[in-house]
């Protein structure tokens, strides 16, 4: 092993949430070592689409959260050279109804987030074509969600990690976190790795997926579960789709509890051309089979949103897991069990846009500092005693 390290905090997993606890806490004057087993976005980060959403969320903590991360995302940006780099795009999302039932419950979610803050505009059947000219017709409305913006991923957690490590932070990649080291009282006291130990009186769990797994080398429960999902890219296209653009029913999907297959049409264009086309949830615990089945769903349905895809070619396809915890809600803050264990994990398929957010309150906690949310939702040590189901829905499809 080589020589060890000490450091005020370790942060586990640099994909973006990883990367962006580490920025802020850097930035608050911590010393800050990040560790993966991995490279930078080699898990669920480099399996997304990007999004930084208001838009898809209820009224409540997420979407506090949500608005937080929202203008942190903007502030960083706004640094000399950062915004390009990450290929960040505030082109807003549009969220569309196919019929009245559907347009009256996407016109009342609006309103109560409107009251919480966001910028939600109507947009009747007969104006949708001037915000998306290529949309299908015979639609029965939508709303225009100005916040909702985008960035690249795996070109984002690249990015905040360079603006930790100029802030003083130390990137550690390819070692593989093996315990937790804990006092006789049991507060931490280290980190274990493949490649030596660190000595630190605060860890991170960041590891997204894998986040059980990091609370369970300090001896703690927290029950994240994979959810995975499918993207399909098109070949590079000039700008046909402005916004983000997706059915109302994806909001519902996202909340839902379901282990079996759900399909939704979510469709994006990008800085480089092409198109993505998403989304697909199912609860299949770390199964990477392709599912041609489910792809062709994904393409079919973006299809009924932008007919002209019909003429386009998927040039790939490529999935991810998500790290969903029963309540919908992810773990932030310290864990009340093990004195100096902090845990941001758990953001489900909204992890990149909620990583500005989370970061900048765990940084807070490390500098004891009050944060600017209140954590108890988000409150790690909330599952305690409870028992869930870890394994897939042996009725559900093979994929996503």
């Amino acid at each position: 092993m080589s020589n060890s390290l000490t450091c005020d905090v370790v942060v586990v997993g640099a994909g973006m949430v990883g990367a962006a606890s580490a920025l802020y806490a850097a930035r608050a004057g911590l010393s800050v070592v990040l560790v993966d087993r991995g490279p930078v976005a080699g898990g669920t980060t480099g399996a997304g689409e990007g999004n930084l959403l208001v838009s898809d969320k209820e009224p409540g903590p997420e979407l506090e959260l949500a608005l937080l991360s929202g203008r942190l995302w903007a502030d960083l940006a706004a640094e000399p050279g950062v915004g390009a780099s990450m290929e960040y795009e505030a082109k807003g999302g549009l969220v569309v109804a196919s019929g009245p039932e559907g347009l009256v419950a996407l016109e009342g979610l609006a309103a109560a987030q409107r009251l919480a803050g966001v910028r939600a505009v109507p947009v009747a059947a007969d104006r949708l074509h001037d915000l998306e000219p290529y949309l299908a017709q015979g639609l029965a409305g939508g709303v225009l969600y100005p916040q909702d913006a985008q960035v690249m991923p795996t070109l984002a957690a690249a990015r905040l990690v360079r603006l930790a490590r100029s802030a003083g932070a130390s990137l550690r990649t390819g070692r593989t976190v093996t315990e937790v080291l804990r006092t006789s009282s049991g507060a931490v006291r280290g980190l274990r790795t493949s490649h030596g130990d660190i000595h630190t009186p605060a860890v991170v769990n960041a590891a997204g997926t894998w986040g059980g797994e990091v609370a369970a080398l300090a001896g703690v429960s927290l029950p994240v579960l994979p959810r995975r999902g499918f993207v399909l890219v098109t070949e590079p296209l000039p700008r046909r789709v402005r916004h983000k653009v997706y059915a109302a029913d994806y909001v519902a999907d996202v909340a839902s509890d379901s282990a079996a297959l759900q399909t939704s049409p979510v469709v994006e264009g990008t800085a480089a051309g092409p198109v993505l086309i998403g989304a697909s949830r199912e609860r299949v615990g770390f199964d990477r089979s392709f599912s041609l089945p489910v792809t062709r769903e994904l393409a079919a349905r973006a299809i009924l949103l932008f007919p002209f895809l019909a003429e386009v070619r998927a040039m790939r396809a490529y999935l991810g897991f998500r790290p969903y915890l029963p309540d919908h809600l992810p773990a932030i803050g310290a864990d009340a069990r093990v004195p100096g264990l902090f845990h941001a994990c758990g953001h489900e398929g909204a992890g990149i846009g909620l990583a500005t957010g989370t970061g900048h309150l765990i940084a807070q906690l490390l500098a004891d500092k009050t944060p600017d949310l209140d954590l108890a939702p988000f409150r790690p040590d909330r599952f305690s005693g409870r028992s869930p189901d870890l394994s897939p829905d042996p009725s559900a499809e093979e994929g996503l």
